[in-house]
């Protein structure tokens, strides 16, 4: 490992074999490093945060101290970090509470750009993508391969479904449907996300079958119910439909529509 002499490093922390920790940077008591973390200077990591092997944190960055939630009362919560994740500049995750599961949690390979933020029991999966100055607010889901846009809001206990794409400056206050483009303020659903499944490599009768039923669930003057009864009834076998009719149904705050 690499540890520049001005970082303060607790001996109580756990670093991994080739690590590197930058100048200033400030390593807490109750962190673990897994193999070949970066840690770049004026960093600070602190509480009970894992940081998962091979991820790379920018200047700057804040990961594990205190949530900005004024029922908090200094209980013991977590913030775990996955594998290869690319943390940018100024970046702060905060850890969980005890009304929120006690932990704040992201997945593998995930990219966070400069400025974003992960409020207090949000879980993010993997592969997801938060550009510049995005925001979560407290308890919500980023399902895999989520992308949200720059300066967007995410509203407490909202959900965005996976490959779901946030375009930027949006605000969302209801779960944004996984597989569709998301924008506005207050946000709108404007259907598939056809660019995004085309570049993941989903078979054209998987695109068709997403398509239609996102014409159903939208634009066929149908309710909500109505709509997914016919979508059952109209689309068989496609695992990626059948995601989306749960997702839908599973909602507590709605989907944006």
């Amino acid at each position: 490992m690499q540890i520049h002499a001005t970082a303060i490093v607790s001996p109580h922390a756990q670093i991994g074999a080739g690590c590197q920790v930058g100048p200033y940077a400030v390593i807490g008591d109750e962190v673990v490093l897994g193999e070949g973390v970066r840690i770049h200077g004026h960093c600070v990591i602190d509480g009970r945060t894992r940081i998962g092997a091979e991820t790379h944190i920018f200047p700057f960055v804040s990961i594990g101290l205190p949530p900005q939630d004024l029922k908090f009362a200094g209980e013991t919560s977590e913030t775990e970090i996955g594998r290869r994740n690319r943390i940018r500049e100024f970046v702060t995750i905060h850890r969980g509470t005890s009304g929120g599961g006690g932990i704040t949690k992201t997945g593998d390979d995930c990219f966070i750009m400069a400025q974003a933020h992960v409020a207090h029991d949000c879980l993010i999966g993997n592969q997801v993508i938060m550009a510049n100055a995005a925001t979560l607010a407290g308890h919500v889901v980023v399902e895999d391969g989520a992308n949200i846009g720059a300066y967007s809001g995410v509203h407490q206990f909202c959900r965005v479904g996976r490959e779901a794409y946030v375009g930027g400056y949006s605000v969302v206050v209801k779960d944004a449907l996984p597989f569709a483009l998301t924008v506005g303020n207050h946000a709108k659903c404007y259907g598939l996300n056809k660019v995004g499944v085309r570049r993941r490599g989903y078979s054209r009768a998987t695109i068709a079958a997403l398509h239609h039923a996102f014409h159903l669930l939208l634009s066929s003057k149908l309710n909500t119910t109505q709509a997914l009864d016919r979508i059952r009834e109209e689309i068989k076998d496609s695992e990626e439909v059948n995601q989306l009719v749960q997702f839908v149904e599973s909602s507590t705050r709605g989907v944006v529509k």
